[in-house]
């Protein structure tokens, strides 16, 4: 399904698209990052509280890390401000990228075994599934953070995967 090149570049995108957000959102007013927008969390910075947390539990599954200690509805208040969310992020960017530059193709054909609290249940899927789904929910609320960015008047960041740069993120 997918190779651990696929899962070095998606952890760089993060990366890139996550230090674009940290522009966008770095000098805004906290009312303007947590006003609720109608979106599935409300407010930018819950939206990206959420982002943190989703990242944390996935990753959690992946590397055998620390995971979250809350559930979805808390995750929200995963981080509460700009500064406690760029440094959330950096650590959750350096951990996702460490584990896919370790990730070998031959463990993405490997099963992944865990207790689902969104689903009250054990659950075994194919890693690459879940690999899969952790980069397509970054992407997800990532395009709903732009879509209020814009709202807000903010600069929302380029986010095509082919524009981002060569340099080594």
């Amino acid at each position: 399904m997918i190779t651990s090149r696929y899962c070095q570049t998606m952890a760089r995108y993060n990366r890139w698209q996550n230090q674009q957000v940290l522009s966008a959102i770095k000098d805004a007013p906290l009312d303007v990052l947590t006003q609720d927008r109608g979106a599935f969390f409300g407010s930018i910075l819950a939206t990206l509280s959420h982002l943190v947390w989703g990242d944390a539990i996935w990753m959690s599954r992946f590397d055998g890390g620390e995971k979250p200690t809350t559930g979805i509805p808390d995750s929200v208040g995963t981080v509460t401000s700009v500064s406690e969310w760029s440094e959330a992020r950096a650590r959750m960017d350096q951990r996702i990228q460490t584990w896919a530059d370790g990730l070998t193709t031959e463990a993405l054909s490997l099963d992944l075994n865990w207790y689902s609290g969104a689903l009250g249940r054990d659950v075994t899927k194919p890693l690459s599934l879940c690999v899969t789904h952790m980069f397509n929910h970054q992407t997800h609320h990532r395009g709903q953070v732009h879509a209020m960015l814009t709202a807000a008047g903010l600069s929302a960041p380029v986010s095509d995967l082919f524009a981002m740069p060569d340099d080594g993120l």
